[in-house]
């Protein structure tokens, strides 16, 4: 029983990763914050991989999980981080890149090779529309100043997380998954940790609420979320966490609403079912026929 639990534990964790950034931004700034984090899950994945035994990937394996790290890592949760410090309410932000499902299944579609069955078209459709019904409510933004440069950094990261998700799929094949993470972690400190020092002041309120946060985002999250997910694959009940994935967004919206009061009116929690529906039908089979599809399980924030 407690076993099937643990894809609902995952998800719980992923979604708070959309709070913590909310709760942290408050006192360092985006690209700052996340070089904190990423130095901290090196030293922490370096001190469980000694303690494991676990093997840190050379050669090409190397150089292809870094690739993987600056989309993964770098992109994707730069994007987040600084969408969020720009104003869009943690929801929104889960829902957008949540979506990157669906849009995985549209690229291998554009792409030529791959055929969506049925209730994937439908999938697709109603992911759209979910994400229409939110964009059209009325969200309560913390600052609407900034709203589609917000938006458009979701976009940015919703790419870097389904790219960096088909990359790791084709190209890291038996990378261990600890090892993986921790050269992945690496690639963002050397892209994130530029871009801070560039464009940003790196000042910061060490104050409970950001240790306890960065704590949270280094311990709870990159740490305990990456190792239910190792136990996942290594007992072959990964693919239990893509049928549950759709309850991200929903779970984040939640969660914000508990800690800062987010609302959405009744078109954007429509929005937010439709695109539930939209992801758990695109995932519920694989869209690939000749390979199984990338998972947003694959990765952990």
């Amino acid at each position: 029983m407690l076993i099937k639990m643990i894809p609902f534990l995952f998800v719980i964790l992923w979604a708070s990763g959309f709070v913590g950034a909310r709760f942290g931004l408050e006192y360092a700034e985006p690209m700052t914050f996340l070089s904190l984090r990423m130095v901290l899950n090196v030293v922490l994945f370096a001190l469980l991989i000694m303690l494991l035994k676990r093997r840190i990937p050379t050669g090409r394996q190397f150089w292809h999980s870094c690739v993987s790290g600056l989309f993964i890592h770098g992109l994707y949760l730069g994007g987040t981080f600084q969408a969020i410090h720009w104003g869009i309410p943690a929801g929104l932000a889960s829902l957008l890149v949540g979506s990157q499902p669906i849009f995985t299944a549209l690229i291998l579609l554009l792409m030529g090779s791959e055929r969506l069955n049925l209730a994937q078209w439908l999938g697709l459709a109603l992911g759209f529309a979910g994400i229409s019904c939110v964009l059209m409510g009325n969200i309560e933004w913390q600052s609407a100043a900034q709203k589609w440069a917000a938006i458009g950094m979701c976009v940015v990261s919703l790419i870097g997380i389904t790219v960096g998700t088909l990359y790791q799929k084709k190209f890291c094949q038996g990378v261990d998954l600890l090892g993986g993470a921790l050269v992945q972690y690496v690639a963002a400190v050397a892209l994130l940790l530029p871009a801070a020092m560039q464009f940003e002041t790196m000042q910061v309120e060490w104050t409970p609420t950001f240790i306890m946060t960065l704590g949270w985002l280094v311990v709870v999250l990159s740490c305990i979320a990456i190792l239910l997910l190792l136990y996942m694959v290594e007992h072959g009940a990964s693919s239990s966490v893509a049928s549950v994935f759709y309850l991200v967004p929903p779970t984040t919206a939640i969660q914000a609403w508990i800690c800062f009061g987010e609302s959405f009116d009744r078109l954007g929690a429509l929005g937010f079912v439709l695109a539930a529906v939209a992801v758990y039908l695109v995932v519920k089979k694989p869209v690939l026929r000749r390979s199984r599809m990338p998972q947003p399980a694959e990765s952990v924030s």
